[in-house]
């Protein structure tokens, strides 16, 4: 019996399933002969109370009862149990409902029973969700042979305020303005100011207060909050969250994020108070390094309370002209870049309590001004995790101890902030520093460039006080501490380390027998942590921290193997469309300042096609490219427009930090038209391949013809009859002031790199035919420089892929495997622990290089993490999603072990294997409701056992289970 399902799925699989209904069909009979033959009805009843009900539900990119959610129409998820008999699924049911009863007249979507093997981002087709309503969810399912599962756990989620009219606040603020200088007497105290540059203006921190009374029985509160600025509130005395720097970065002038909250514990019968600080974070303070033509914003803050009594009756405290507020809390400064500035003598007693009008400093408080709603600024729920403190390290070292400044180790580069717990004496004022490194026995600060990535605590007392800076975060290494109390001897428990980034989760998934390689893969992790606050910044630690285009698109692939990250880009797309300028630009990066550098350049931009693509294929869901597939579109015309026949004269950053140039320049010698066309096409394929997928087929046909026009003008153009690049190349004319075509004026030679043969290799822009020519000049680049790579942002990331696909796996190992420059060896053997923005960033030896532009926090670098999975481990879907996928391990001698799993929609897909004396000895576990291709072309004699019992051919189809492979090594 088991022979014929595994041969009905195998067929349908090949069919792609359209016949979804005939093969329930077919399995329902053949359940039901194999049950007339063993079993009675009684007996079948028994075999249906044993499917077990669907697990893990979630809503969206991820979220399990979410409150304050974000869609109208939400998208439900669920996985089948890895240990319950039903291998697949073959129909299911989803019920919401507005009471957990799920009563007749509470369901308001009945999805009644879908014949469907799809368990992920099934949508809502009830009437549409209004703000702050609350629906509940299950579903049930039927497996294989059409028995139907009990239902699932009820689920629910929680609207947000969707629209600016939910709102009766208003945003309120300090009433004097109050831009801080370096002429003030404030910052003079800080040596000459914060800011080196013209305009170093700061705003202080605002305290805001509201006291109210409630006289009934409470039965629900929310606070719904956001600012201008970033934001800690508090309901009397307690803060709210253990959210940090909230509520992130957005475009301000288009979108707000808002947080909901529930604080129905926090109040009380009686008299409350609602508080809030504000800072600048990244809507009122500076951004990249100090410039004249970057505007000053002042912080706001929005608020509204919501509670709801036993009674049905409600009451609404809402930010208005009856709050108070003060600028002169213990919070002096906050700065994303320079740090926190905390004076213990301005501490305000009780200033969050109910309790606090009877303070004698009441009186100081100042009313707050207010301002109305701007109707062209969205107010939006958060629709991806806030950012928080995910995990405390401890000092592990203290570096030196002289002239009261004692330097520690953290042990591992991170970001986020210091706690300390030191003795202190009053009014002496204990300083904190921060590095990547040390640099010849020196506190090493001139990679931040401007960025002052100081904390200052003023204590009130004398004693041992507690401090963790609130509205800043820092990224670093080491800690320069000084001003504490002398008379103490510092120890390792001075001092932790509080990381911070989105609050996702990281996956420990991959390990081998290789101390070196296992440390890349955490380096690649903690760069990922370290660059994922609120959005995917380039680095966390000098005076730039922008959400770079070109960085997002090399490392998203990885991303989605290293952390549950779908959610985090998908809000980030949201940003990046509404930065699209009108005629389809995408900006260099997002959120965009224009006064900071050119606004976008060919690889950067195509992130706008790119991310969403990559996106897709990890998670199988069509919404990710219909949300973003008019900004995809606009991002194509912007391309054509910035081309000639075909070949594309847009800017481009090139091969950034490729090393070894031959003039020293940080973007490479791949010609950047070479560049600029091959990523003008690869955006065209995907684009007509996303078409075809929403079902706009007229768009998809145009965009394959655009596409195959760019491949065969790209082939000639840049290569001839031998695939060798062409020299003396006739420049295509440019548009002149944006109205007429200028040129050709000169002619070009491109220099032959290993960038500019894996871009036609990886973007398919060769012939099939000639693919393998060009296989062996890359082949020829790469013994050429000793088995070393040549190739910076854009190269790297291709280099695994490209080889693999071409049967050059053992070169790729050659590669990762070096440990001279330039390599990832190479900065591991120098201390790394987070992947560089240079590979000879720094080394023990003689520190950093000299360069100013160098961080030893960039993950684009670390792009190489995810052949871990598709090469080492050799998973790789053959649908999106993961639905159906291979397993083909890139087996080499110089590892003997490898594990590693990869979580998709539908469970855990698991690999190990192990080589010893020439013998395989490999696991696999393959998700319910998925199936699996195994490649192992350089093994003989294999034999696969499924579920410790079952022998099947390594050429069958992997039904769902837990699998043995063994086979003799032939390489």
């Amino acid at each position: 019996m088991s022979k014929l399902i595994r041969s009905l799925s195998s067929f349908v699989n090949r069919a792609n399933k359209v016949h979804v209904s005939l093969f329930s069909v077919f399995i329902f009979l053949a359940g039901c002969a194999e049950h007339n033959q063993h079993s009675t009805e009684s007996e079948s009843s028994k075999v249906v109370a044993q499917v077990a009900a669907p697990i893990q539900l979630k809503v969206g990119e991820g979220f399990v009862n979410p409150l304050g959610y974000y869609e109208q129409r939400p998208r439900f998820s669920w996985k089948i149990p890895q240990y319950g008999k039903a291998q697949f699924q073959s129909a299911y049911q989803i019920q919401v409902a507005t009471s957990a009863k799920f009563l007749d007249t509470q369901v308001i979507w009945d999805s009644e029973k879908v014949v469907s093997d799809n368990s992920a981002w099934i949508s809502y087709q009830g009437k549409k969700l209004l703000s702050r309503q609350k629906v509940y969810w299950r579903v049930k399912m039927w497996d294989e042979n059409d028995q139907a599962s009990k239902w699932s756990e009820v689920n629910h989620l929680e609207i947000g305020l969707l629209n600016n009219d939910d709102w009766q606040a208003k945003w309120i603020g300090h009433p004097d303005a109050n831009e801080f200088d370096e002429d003030s007497v404030f910052n003079r105290t800080v040596k000459g100011g914060r800011f080196p540059a013209p305009n170093n203006k700061y705003y202080r921190p605002h305290y805001l207060r509201k006291g109210f009374s409630l006289d009934k029985d409470i039965y629900q509160a929310r606070l719904y909050i956001t600012s201008k600025g970033v934001f800690k509130p508090f309901i009397n005395g307690k803060a709210i969250s253990n959210d940090v720097m909230t509520p992130g970065w957005t475009p301000y002038h288009k979108r707000i994020e808002t947080l909901t909250y529930d604080v129905t514990s926090h109040l009380k019968i009686g008299e409350n108070t609602l508080a809030a600080i504000v800072a600048e974070g990244w809507h009122s303070g500076r951004i990249f390094h100090p410039t004249e033509q970057q505007y000053m914003l002042p912080m706001r803050l929005l608020a509204q309370l919501e509670v709801t009594f036993t009674d049905g009756t409600q009451q609404i405290v809402a930010s208005n002209k009856d709050w108070q507020s003060t600028d002169q809390g213990p919070i002096r400064e906050a700065s994303n870049y320079d740090g926190e500035i905390y004076d213990a003598n301005f501490e305000l007693t009780n200033w969050h309590s109910a309790d606090f009008d009877k303070n004698q400093d009441a009186d100081k408080w100042q009313k707050v001004i207010t301002e109305p709603l701007e109707q062209h600024v969205l107010l939006k729920p958060k629709r991806h995790s806030t950012v928080r403190e995910t995990l405390t390290i401890p000092a592990v070292k203290i570096v030196s101890q002289k002239n009261g400044i004692t330097i520690f180790d953290m042990g591992q580069n991170m970001v986020g902030v210091p706690e300390i717990n030191i003795p202190v004496i009053k009014n002496q004022q204990v300083k904190l520093r921060f590095a990547e490194a040390i640099d010849k026995g020196e506190f090493a600060v001139t990679n931040l460039r401007s960025a002052k990535a100081t904390d200052l605590y003023t204590p009130n007392k004398t004693g041992v006080v507690r401090y963790q800076p609130t509205f800043t975060f820092h990224g670093y290494q080491f800690v320069e501490l000084s001003g504490y109390d002398q008379a103490s001897t510092p120890t390792l428990d001075w001092v932790k380390g509080k990381v911070l980034h989105s609050d996702f989760e990281v996956y420990d998934n991959f390990t081998s027998t290789n101390a070196d390689l296992n440390q890349l893969s955490d380096n690649v992790s903690w760069g990922l942590r370290g660059n994922f606050l609120d959005i995917p910044t380039d680095c966390p630690q000098r005076d730039e921290r922008l959400g770079w285009t070109g960085d997002a698109q090399v490392f998203a692939q990885t991303s989605m193997y290293k952390a549950d990250v779908y959610g985090f880009w998908a809000a980030w797309l949201e940003s990046v469309r509404e930065e699209q300028s009108i005629d389809g630009m995408v900006p260099n990066f997002v959120p965009f300042r224009n006064f900071l550098t050119s606004l976008t350049g060919s690889a950067w931009g195509d992130a706008a096609t790119i991310v969403p693509w990559e996106l897709y294929q990890f998670t199988g869901d069509k919404t990710i490219l219909a949300e973003n597939y008019i900004m995809m579109k606009r991002w194509l015309g912007y391309h054509t427009f910035n081309s000639y026949q075909h070949i594309s004269t847009m800017s481009s950053h090139g091969d950034w930090l490729q090393p070894f140039t031959s003039d020293g320049n940080n973007g490479g010698d791949t010609h950047r038209d070479l560049i600029a066309t091959a990523y003008y096409a690869y955006s065209a394929d995907i684009v007509a391949k996303t078409a075809r997928i929403l079902g706009y087929h007229t768009d998809a046909d145009q965009y394959e013809v655009l596409f195959n026009n760019i491949k065969r003008k790209f082939r000639d153009y840049f290569f001839d009859e031998n695939l060798l690049l062409r020299t003396n190349i006739i420049k295509p004319p440019i548009y002149n002031n944006g109205s007429e075509r200028q040129g050709p004026t000169k002619k070009i030679s491109p220099k032959t790199t290993q960038t500019s043969y894996l871009l036609p290799l990886a973007f398919d822009l060769f012939a099939v035919e000639e693919q393998n020519q060009a296989v062996e000049q890359l082949v020829t680049l790469i013994e050429k420089s000793d088995r070393h790579l040549r190739t910076g942002f854009l190269g790297t990331p291709l280099l695994a892929p490209v080889l693999q696909k071409f049967g050059h796996s053992d070169l790729m190992y050659e590669i990762l495997f070096k440990e001279s420059y330039p390599s990832w060896f190479y900065s591991i053997k120098n201390g790394a622990t987070t992947t560089w923005e240079r590979w000879d960033s720094y080394s023990l030896e003689t520190g950093f290089n000299g360069e100013k532009m160098n961080s030893l926090n960039h993950y684009a670098y670390g792009a190489i993490a995810s052949w871990f999975y598709r090469g080492m481990l050799g998973i790789e879907q053959t649908q999106p999603g993961f639905k159906h996928f291979k397993v083909e391990p890139q087996f080499t001698d110089k590892l003997s072990t490898v594990n590693g799993s990869h979580p998709t929609p539908y469970g855990d897909i698991a690999v190990s294997w192990a080589i010893t004396d020439g013998q395989l000895i490999m696991s696999l576990t393959v998700p319910k409701n998925t199936e699996a291709r195994l490649v192992l072309p350089k093994i003989e004699d294999i034999a696969v056992i499924r579920n410790r019992s079952i022998a099947v051919s390594e050429s069958e189809v992997l039904l769902p289970g837990e699998y043995e492979i063994r086979g003799t090594v032939a390489f």
